[in-house]
């Protein structure tokens, strides 16, 4: 299936690893060209040389949570590439730990990135997108059903996906769609590192593994295949949808 890809252009933000680094790579893989951002040189470097060697590949230093990055992503995307078709917003996962203890100031910080950073590259780009265009967010399965130890995910992501959903009836008349990602345990450094904060993280796993009905974690390259797909012109009649992307998880509709 062409996915309408080669020579497209896109804006992935967090994608020096994980889930927006799985995205960007199915992206370039395809024919389309990315502009990939991180919080360091030497992470953007390495995610660069990497997805150089599939297609072409632009990088810039940011951090979603700076007021100035979005207007800083589309200028850098506008110049190397000459047009920019879609983005798709990713960040790290928020500070662990439940609602009752975790400290104020965890809260607003993944406010500040995790929400009102992305909220902010998804106005920004929707701007300045043609008809066609789309923005896609990397949200999570809290998005319908809270995690346990996740207090700041599960109280977040939820109002992001509504925004979302608002923004796709606000740009729907303009041909813009506009969509979420609800990865499950999909088997990057971040999931590791929560499976590791158990006692037996093994174990953990384990029991994890044993609620989903592929009975397995997804992998990086699974979760990036269904980011490429949405956002591509092969998927051009779907916006306001939340897709899991969990091997059957999520228990709703």
């Amino acid at each position: 299936m062409d996915l309408g890809l080669k020579d497209k252009a896109y804006i992935v933000t967090g994608a020096t690893r994980g889930l927006g680094l799985a995205g960007a790579r199915e992206l370039a893989a395809d024919g389309a060209r990315v502009l990939i951002s991180g919080r360091t040189q030497q992470a953007v470097d390495t995610a660069v040389a990497e997805l150089g060697t599939l297609g072409t590949a632009r990088g810039l230093v940011a951090d979603n949570a700076d007021p100035d990055t979005p207007e800083r992503l589309i200028a850098e995307a506008r110049h190397h590439f000459g047009r920019l078709d879609g983005i798709l917003i990713s960040v790290g996962g928020p500070q662990a730990g439940p609602v009752e203890t975790t400290p104020e100031d965890a809260w607003r910080d993944a406010f500040e990135s995790v929400f009102l950073g992305a909220l902010r590259l998804a106005r920004a780009t929707a701007a300045v997108l043609p008809e066609g265009g789309v923005i896609a967010f990397v949200l999570s399965s809290s998005v319908r059903q809270p995690i346990p130890g996740l207090g700041i995910s599960n109280g977040l992501r939820p109002g992001l996906a509504m925004a979302a959903k608002s923004l796709a009836d606000e740009l729907g008349p303009r041909g813009i769609r506009v969509l979420g990602l609800l990865p499950g345990r999909i088997d990057t450094d971040r999931v590791r590192e929560l499976d590791g904060l158990a006692p037996d993280p093994d174990a953990a796993r384990a029991k994890a593994a044993a609620t989903i009905p592929l009975g397995r974690y997804g992998t990086p390259e699974e979760f990036g295949k269904v980011a490429a797909f949405l956002l591509s012109p092969a998927a051009s009649f779907l916006t306001g949808l939340m897709v899991p992307v969990d091997g059957g998880a999520l228990r709703t509709l």
